[in-house]
């Protein structure tokens, strides 16, 4: 599943959000080793990537380590 999609029917982004929440996205996926795009874990990855993106943050970095930090359930892991 691609992000875009979702990007694209939220309307909540701009062109340059967009690119920035995509370029996090792509990142996350190979930071956890999924190219299946038919992966459900994919779409939890997309969609975790919105929230985190939704909260504001705008920083492709931070937006990354974010979502990697939600996956690994650490205690301390940022929330935004």
């Amino acid at each position: 599943m691609p992000i875009q999609p979702l990007l694209s029917s939220n309307g909540a982004f701009s062109p340059e959000e967009i690119s920035v929440i995509t370029t996090a996205f792509e990142d996350v996926l190979r930071a956890l080793g999924l190219a299946d795009r038919k992966d459900p874990a994919v779409s939890m990855v997309a969609k975790q990537m919105l929230e985190c993106a939704r909260d504001g943050e705008r920083d492709p970095i931070l937006l990354r380590e974010a979502v990697l930090n939600s996956f690994r359930n650490d205690p301390n892991a940022s929330r935004m």
